[in-house]
């Protein structure tokens, strides 16, 4: 179990120190802590549940747990799945029994719970369905693909977003001034606008920075910010305006096919010192927003891009995002996937939740299969006719379409096939 007063310890680190003590002085996630949402529901309700929370680092995941644990009373315990394993479940679970006896709840709090097996997943099962133990797990991995459907059903997932850059601006800020943090250092304004863009929304890589910037001087300066980070940082005027101008400008310039301009640009944020992997992903996006289908081979190359920055770093990595940005202002262009899309997904958070016909649904029991399930499906291999002939979206959407081919490159290809393949289906 964390105490709780080591917090305030002045040789703890600073991100430990300044860890928000009350729901108040959180940082960031309004959607969960704000007023009327879940956790502050759940909170004020004292309706304690287990818990996933889906989040990248630094994001409060951590903080919140134990905030939880706080306000309902409960003795925490935190586990890294890392390390840990179902002997430590186990010893928890006997401490969670002995506070069962005096009312007393216990939270369980495993990180990265991902990296436990299936095995070690199950074993946590009964004693968050009897109630023993309220399980908060955390990870930076989809829970849809990493955690036991099992496990999921009994505990609600709640997604973390990256902190805004105003919002851990205000944090470096705070540890300047707070009793827990940097009392007496003090940092240039610009200093602080950078840190805040280059950490990417991770609130403890934000306050670590600055600790280490602090070290040896009482004025925290953009170039200690460099050193603590390890590597340079973008030029940035008030709020990182100019990083998300110079974003904005290679990205349309791609979509826009003009080659010299998308290389200026790339080439401005790598000499400013922007971080190769950030924008090895913002290419990644534009393959798959811009250029679509028009060329499939583009997203193969961007991400093979993607994978060669992280395994060779800077400088070498940078002709592969120059090779990407080339490949990618010379494709033809097509957001056709992009819209269908958006459209697809609008409907689908929207409207009705529409049942599926009962022809496509599995039927992996005799029992479902009593019910209609899968009866009547036709499989292609068997049956081609019979599978064109069968309808594949709800009866209320039976004419709904969301994707249009473009008119460049593979997509103008594909036009005869697609046609083809919407007769044979009406």
């Amino acid at each position: 179990m964390t105490d709780s007063s080591s917090l305030f310890s002045p040789n703890a680190p600073l991100a430990e120190r300044m860890r928000p003590q009350t729901l108040a002085e959180v940082v960031g996630q309004q959607h969960l802590v704000g007023i009327g949402k879940p956790l502050r529901l759940m909170l004020e309700r004292d309706r304690l549940s287990s818990l996933i929370f889906w989040g990248p680092p630094g994001t409060g995941k951590t903080t919140l747990s134990r905030l939880i644990a706080h306000s309902t009373g409960a003795e925490f315990f935190g586990l890294s799945a890392v390390g840990a394993g179902v002997k430590d479940v186990r010893d928890v679970t006997e401490h969670a029994k002995k506070n069962r006896d005096y009312g007393r709840k216990t939270v369980l709090f495993l990180d990265e719970i991902h990296r436990f097996n299936k095995a070690q997943q199950d074993a946590l099962l009964p004693h968050v369905e009897s109630g023993l133990l309220t399980l908060i797990g955390a990870t930076t991995e989809n829970p849809s693909f990493e955690v036991n459907p099992a496990l999921r059903s009994r505990a609600r997932t709640l997604k973390l977003e990256p902190i805004s850059g105003q919002d851990i601006l205000g944090l470096l800020q705070k540890a300047l001034v707070d009793p827990r943090g940097l009392p007496g250092v003090t940092a240039e304004p610009e200093a602080l606008e950078a840190l805040s863009v280059a950490v990417d929304g991770d609130a403890r890589k934000a306050l670590t920075a600055l600790e280490v910037a602090a070290q040896g001087s009482d004025v925290i300066t953009v170039e200690a910010v460099r050193e603590a980070l390890g590597a340079q940082i973008p030029a940035m005027d008030k709020g990182g305006e100019e990083f998300y101008n110079l974003i904005s400008a290679l990205h349309k310039s791609v979509r826009a096919s003009h080659v010299d301009a998308s290389l200026y640009w790339l080439a401005r944020m790598v000499a400013g010192g922007a971080d190769l992997l950030y924008l090895a992903r913002r290419i990644v996006r534009i393959a798959a927003e811009d250029v679509g289908l028009a060329d499939p081979n583009a997203l193969k190359l961007c991400v093979a891009a993607y994978q060669a920055v992280d395994f060779l770093g800077s400088p070498e990595g940078e002709l592969f995002l120059a090779q990407a940005v080339t490949y990618l202002a010379l494709a033809p262009k097509s957001n056709s996937v992009y819209t269908a899309w958006k459209s697809a997904m609008q409907l689908a958070t929207d409207a009705p939740s529409y049942g599926v016909p009962l022809h496509l649904r599995n039927a992996p029991t005799g029992y479902m299969k009593t019910l209609g399930y899968g009866q009547g499906y036709a499989y292609y291999f068997d049956d081609p006719d019979g599978s064109f002939a069968q309808t594949y979206l709800p009866s209320e959407l039976e004419h709904q379409v969301f994707f249009e081919l473009g008119n460049e490159g593979w997509e103008e290809k594909l036009k005869n096939r697609l046609e083809a393949l919407r007769k044979k289906h009406r």
